[in-house]
């Protein structure tokens, strides 16, 4: 007879010494690190959203933006399964860290601010992708029956956490991979601008800007961009907050190239599923792309697999040399993303933009171009006389971000967030994308079984 031992602690005897709370921390990463989410499908189902991308497969209904089928559906919710699991571990951390036995003020302070830092970034993904959720925190995350909140209290439960982990953080994080005061201030920027409170955005980011903690990677040629997104890089000048994989041991690589690669292509030897694609000469927004910027070569490759000789495939995230699984890190927030922050916020909060928030978008342009971004280069630098005006500034900071952060599952979102989702999929694809399809709907496996939520009156509208 096999004796079973123990699978599991009692969270009321754990967390009582920095190596226990440091094991709880560590686990609020793990749900949203798999496949399932940040790992791969997640930036699957967002960059397919995206104007400039098309899902094939079973991702080809997310091109018809007319819902979820049975395969996408079961994706999703297993999203939100990931999302409140990684909530749940956090909860758990800030309820019992201030009890640890042998932690000094210090170190509580710093695990609950990482902990509510966590809870906040994983609740800003629900509340975008679903609006009011649920808020599951410390104090009744035993509850099964949690009513829905508005998506006004999630966002000050957010903004709460935040700027607790800005006050509680520290300059450096305590691994890498995890956050520090600097990502506090960046993920605060973000949700101000989703708030449409662009003073503060403002504001937060130049904090960041001002520190002189980070700054853009140097690029000459396109591969050099590898030094951002490469598999054998750990951390570099722009990183703020990235998620980390790596290619061993098993189980800790990054999947998302084996979602955007052709067999045998080069560029991820285990093979590719080729998920998604686009088209270089019918696709407006990759057409207008100017072909001198390096991120288009760095971004970009043709592959014909039936659909016409201009069929391309995005190469942003690539490992040559894996047997396994990426190498590569997912980059939530880089120093470029505050610097585009920073750029149109100062524009949104004002009346028109300045000098300082050109130069700030003159940065990452000419990083792009190949360029030394800290010095004004007149062959590529937009000038502020051409774009002096609100909204003409807003547009081209707003085209820049696309071209910078493709891939990177942040365009929809962008998109959402300045209500011109709609009208970009349109003038892109030529498709009608109904208000009910902004959102997702709540999962059946929550209705289910969480009583404080009606099916009939608590979903999302129109479905």
């Amino acid at each position: 007879m096999l004796e079973e031992k123990p699978q599991s602690i009692a969270e009321e005897l754990f967390y009582n010494t920095p190596a226990e709370v440091e094991a709880g921390l560590n686990a609020i990463y793990v749900p949203v690190r798999g496949s399932g989410v940040f790992g791969a499908l997640y930036e699957c189902q967002m960059e397919i959203y995206s104007e400039y991308l098309y899902g094939r497969g079973s991702h080809a209904p997310l091109n018809d933006y007319k819902g979820l089928d049975n395969t996408n559906i079961t994706r999703v919710t297993g999203m939100w399964g990931a999302f409140y699991e990684a909530i749940r571990n956090a909860n758990i951390i800030i309820k019992r860290a201030p009890e640890g036995t042998a932690l000094t003020e210090d170190q509580i302070s710093k695990y609950v601010g990482e902990a509510r830092f966590l809870r906040a970034l994983w609740y800003f993904y629900l509340v975008r992708d679903w609006a009011g959720v649920p808020i599951r925190n410390e104090n009744n995350m035993d509850s099964l029956n949690v009513p829905r909140s508005s998506k006004e209290a999630v966002y000050n439960l957010i903004v709460e956490d935040l700027l607790f982990a800005e006050a509680n953080l520290t300059d450096v994080p305590r691994l890498v991979g995890t956050p520090s005061v600097w990502a506090a201030k960046t993920v605060l920027t973000d949700v101000y601008m989703n708030l449409h409170q662009y003073d503060k955005a403002r504001d937060k980011a130049l904090e960041v800007i001002n520190s002189g903690k980070f700054s853009l990677v140097n690029v000459t040629v396109a591969d050099d961009f590898d030094k951002l997104f490469g598999p054998e890089i750990i951390t570099s000048s722009e990183e703020i907050f990235y998620l980390k994989y790596s290619r061993s041991p098993s189980g800790q690589g990054f999947s998302y190239p084996h979602y955007t690669h052709y067999p045998g292509a080069g560029y991820y030897p285990p093979g590719g599923y080729y998920t998604f694609y686009s088209d270089a000469e019918e696709n407006p927004f990759v057409k207008n792309w100017d072909k001198n910027d390096l991120r288009y070569e760095f971004n970009w490759y043709v592959q014909t697999f039936g659909l016409g000789p201009t069929t391309i495939l995005n190469k942003k995230f690539s490992d040559r040399v894996t047997t396994t699984a990426g190498g590569n890190d997912f980059p939530m927030y880089r120093y470029a993303d505050v610097l585009l922050f920073y750029a149109e916020s100062v524009a949104q909060a004002g009346t028109a933009p300045t000098a300082d928030a050109m130069e700030k978008l003159n940065m990452v342009h000419r990083r792009a171009y190949g360029k030394n971004p800290m010095v004004a280069d007149p062959t590529v630098d937009f000038s502020l006389a051409d774009y002096a005006s609100k909204q003409p500034f807003i547009d081209l900071v707003v085209k820049e971000r696309g071209y910078e952060n493709c891939a990177e599952a942040k365009r929809w979102h962008e998109l959402k967030r300045l209500g011109i989702a709609k009208q970009a999929i349109l003038a892109a694809k030529g498709v009608t994308v109904e208000d009910k399809h902004l959102l997702w709907p709540i999962p059946t496996t929550e209705y289910n079984y969480n009583k404080a939520i009606d099916p009939a009156t608590d979903q999302n509208p129109g479905y």
